[in-house]
């Protein structure tokens, strides 16, 4: 296969020197569901050197209307094993780690000993996205923290803002109480919704296709602008 060939298309828009630089990247992406599978996807599409996926579930038929991993085919088997197969179709030439655990507070350190350009959070664990938040500020490290996209309809209400901007999003709001207890003052961006929560008085968010799927393919555009930026 012809690598030049397979991203010659992003070269027109982002010039060659930054596609090598991209080459050159490692994005650690925690939870590999609705919106990090997405994640993952767009930017192994777009010449990423490494990619850490970090996810502990299977694949479930409910996972089907939203995860791009989830096919009939795919029910019960490893998300990560799933993700990294794909990967390697698009671009075999992306390094693949997997860490196939459930992260807590007790291990989620051992995610900053690997050598991480950036930092996607898309957990559905709260105390570890805190954790990992404090964390990333600690050490300095570039990362963006997905908020909540369940119960939610309307993609183009999806944007990447500091967390403090945010509205209308129950877990922003709790994120946003947590950066103020803690007294954090550097900017924490995060992709969120302003449209307000679909109620379905059940525990278990709704989801659909285009939300989380947007939602992951924003944030790899911003990962990926982030890096040619600079």
């Amino acid at each position: 296969m012809d690598k030049q060939l397979r991203f010659s298309r992003l070269e027109k828009v982002i010039g060659e020197d930054n596609v090598s630089l991209i080459n050159n990247k490692s994005v650690l992406i925690l939870g590999v569901g609705g919106v990090g599978g997405y994640v993952a996807e767009a930017l192994a599409r777009s010449n990423i050197g490494k990619l850490i996926l970090v996810d502990f579930d299977v694949v479930d038929e409910s996972n089907i209307n939203r995860q791009i991993i989830a096919l009939e085919s795919t029910i019960g088997m490893k998300k990560v094993d799933v993700l990294e197969k794909r990967i390697k179709e698009i671009n075999s030439g992306c390094e693949v780690i997997k860490i196939d655990r459930f992260i807590d507070l007790d291990n989620y350190l051992e995610l900053f000993e690997y050598n991480i350009d950036y930092f996607v959070d898309a957990c559905d664990t709260m105390t570890v996205k805190k954790a990992v938040i404090k964390e990333c500020i600690k050490r300095k490290i570039n990362f963006i923290s997905s908020m909540g996209t369940g119960n939610k309809l309307d993609p183009s209400k999806l944007e990447i803002v500091d967390i403090r901007k945010t509205v209308n999003d129950p877990l922003a709001k709790v994120i946003r109480k947590f950066v103020k207890d803690e007294k954090i003052n550097g900017k924490v961006m995060v992709l969120s919704s302003t449209e307000l929560p679909v109620k379905t008085g059940e525990r278990t968010p709704g989801s659909t296709a285009f939300v989380p799927a947007s939602a992951g393919l924003l944030i790899a555009s911003y990962v990926v602008r982030q890096f040619i930026k600079k």
